[in-house]
């Protein structure tokens, strides 16, 4: 029943998102075909990873885990039947009190067992006036952990307007997902390093550096 349940309550979450939103994906360098990937987007709003889960045709969907706080996801019953058996979310513990599990071996464990994992490298929601926050180390880690899975810059586009921070009702408004060409670390490369390549990948398929480009 709770498998039935999720899979109804999935469906609606999907039509729901694409209605309020009208998003499209724009797949540039890379098309939405089989095959493992961590998906690594900017992150300015609650709803980052359900758009960017509901985009991805159902195959795909089916198969890709966003990475989530623990600590929003399991504060009350709805949250946690969304969280685990909807979304199906890796659920980390973001205190460090709190971490009973390492998660990078979380995610590893999610992607040796045959999931595409949703990850915001920035760790909280951007409310800033800049692009981006400077990255967490967890994405380099990740990629050394598993260094031959795919990472795919996805720019999630307006989400933040169409619910801003302490809204209830979203607004609705065209919403865009851009999926960049994959990247993965270098042989020698340090995190330093391939932190600021990953930040430039996702800037790169921002909608204002098509806008500024000659």
């Amino acid at each position: 029943m709770t498998a039935l349940l999720a899979r109804f309550a999935g469906t609606a979450i999907v039509f729901f998102a694409r209605a309020i939103t009208a998003v499209r994906a724009l797949w540039q360098g890379i098309e939405p075909s089989a095959g493992q990937r961590v998906y690594f987007a900017n992150h300015t709003s609650h709803g980052d990873f359900i758009l960017v889960w509901a985009v991805l045709p159902p195959r795909l969907r089916q198969a890709t885990r966003p990475v989530a706080g623990a600590d929003y996801w399991l504060a009350s019953t709805p949250r946690r039947f969304l969280g685990r058996d909807v979304f199906k979310a890796v659920l980390i513990a973001r205190k460090p009190s709190r971490n009973t599990e390492n998660p990078i071996d979380q995610m590893s464990a999610a992607l040796d067992a045959g999931s595409s994992l949703i990850v915001f490298p920035e760790g909280t929601r951007n409310t800033t006036e800049e692009p981006l926050l400077p990255f967490k180390p967890g994405l380099y880690h990740l990629a050394k952990a598993r260094p031959q899975i795919d990472l795919v810059p996805v720019w999630i586009e307006n989400l933040n307007r169409v619910m801003p921070k302490g809204e209830i009702v979203p607004i609705p408004l065209i919403c865009t997902v851009t999926f960049g060409a994959p990247i993965h670390l270098r042989p020698e490369e340090d995190k330093a390093g391939f932190l600021l390549r990953a930040e430039a990948a996702l800037l790169a398929i921002a909608p204002q550096a098509e806008e500024s480009a000659p």
